[in-house]
């Protein structure tokens, strides 16, 4: 990972940290501040939420990150994620989980979250997909037309034309490849469930009783024919890109 580049990328961004667990929130605030300029933090969801809210008031702008624990008092990060995308439908959300509240992850998967990291954290394998998603933040930002997701340097998707290009020029994907990659790149970067991508695909298709073994074939063509997209399989929960 390049530490002088993901500095550059999140030199503007502003963070919301929820975390009711007192000494791990003050341990991963510090974290988060080699990372980011400027972090603030909520004890739980209601307090976050209301934060949330009053930034907006004060600033006219969202918060660019929240990263929030699972299990809080007053608000429970299932209600916190579902009242912020009632308010930002993008919000960018990670979340924080422990071994064992695995259950909780399909009900935040199904409202859209980008990514979750379960404790212990593993501050390596956090550092690198921060790099990721800050990555993306950050171009998305700086990309003024919000038709176009920008995957990597020579990829880009075209969300008015639902065309894939590379170099400037256009990759030839069939109906259900164009399916798949509008799915997973109108998004915003949010996981997207095996059952929502099956229904996706084929939803004409009534002739065919499609499953898992349908969608990992396309996922498996689709990797052969533009290994850029980086498809990310989320195990258990579902697929997502990762820049």
């Amino acid at each position: 990972m390049d530490y002088g580049l993901l500095k550059k990328y999140t030199r503007n961004m502003v963070v919301l940290f929820v975390e009711d667990d007192t000494d791990f929130r003050k341990e991963f605030t510090e974290l988060l501040q080699d990372i980011f300029p400027k972090v603030e933090t909520a004890v739980d969801g209601m307090d976050a939420l209301n934060k949330y809210k009053e930034y907006f008031k004060e600033t006219n702008s969202y918060y660019d990150l929240v990263i929030s624990d699972i299990k809080m008092p007053n608000f429970d990060g299932i209600e916190l994620v579902d009242s912020l995308y009632k308010i930002k439908k993008d919000q960018k959300v990670v979340i924080l989980s422990a071994r064992n509240e695995f259950k909780y992850l399909l009900p935040l998967v199904n409202l859209g979250i980008h990514q979750f990291f379960t404790k212990p954290i593993d501050y390596s394998t956090f550092l690198d997909d921060m790099f990721k998603l800050c990555n993306e933040i950050y171009h998305n930002n700086k990309n003024e037309d919000t038709n176009i997701v920008r995957i990597n340097e020579t990829l880009i998707w075209d969300k008015d034309k639902n065309k894939l290009i590379e170099n400037d020029k256009i990759i030839e994907l069939t109906k259900n490849e164009i399916r798949f990659v509008k799915t997973i790149l109108n998004n915003n970067g949010k996981i997207c469930t095996v059952d929502e991508l099956i229904n996706t695909i084929w939803f004409e298709e009534f002739d065919l009783n499609p499953d898992i073994t349908h969608l990992k074939s396309l996922i498996y063509r689709l990797r052969k024919k533009v290994p850029g997209l980086h498809i990310k399989n989320i195990y258990g929960l579902g697929y997502t890109h990762e820049v």
